[in-house]
């Protein structure tokens, strides 16, 4: 990040989730997450909250200097709230590989730049679901 630009911004996504991400340097790491919520209060869970801040952690095995904190301004739209917490996380990996081009090896072997690609398959005509039939009467 240099002087002429105030903040980092990516786009991540999973599933129908859409996260806009923006990073700014901070004195501390917070999140703030479609204007006014805080990460815990957008995702109760622990597991949710960890899944958003492993973008971090592994920057920080890499070498990425414990004092370099970013304050973390996310739009997120679209799919359930464990998509939109993949979707963040991905996001951020975006931002911090613009930032710091080093991370990338290390984001990519854990799998965070990546967009997965699986979403709800559609459904058929003649059918109840995708794939579920309807039941077979042999009379």
């Amino acid at each position: 990040m240099t002087d002429t630009t105030k903040y980092i911004e990516a786009v991540g996504r999973r599933k129908n989730a859409v996260a806009r991400v923006r990073l700014t340097q901070a004195s501390k790491t917070n999140f703030s997450i479609n204007g006014s919520r805080d990460l815990a209060t957008y995702f109760p869970t622990a597991e949710l909250q960890k899944i958003v801040t492993e973008a971090f952690t592994t920057a920080r095995e890499v070498g990425v200097p414990e004092t370099l904190t970013f304050a973390v301004s996310a739009h997120l739209n679209g799919g359930g709230i464990a998509g939109q917490a993949v979707a963040l996380r991905h996001g951020i990996s975006r931002a911090l590989i613009s930032l710091n081009k080093e991370l990338r090896p290390k984001l990519k072997k854990a799998g965070f730049l990546k967009r997965d690609p699986r979403t709800k398959e559609r459904r058929k005509f003649g059918l109840k679901k995708a794939r579920k039939a309807p039941q077979w009467s042999k009379r």
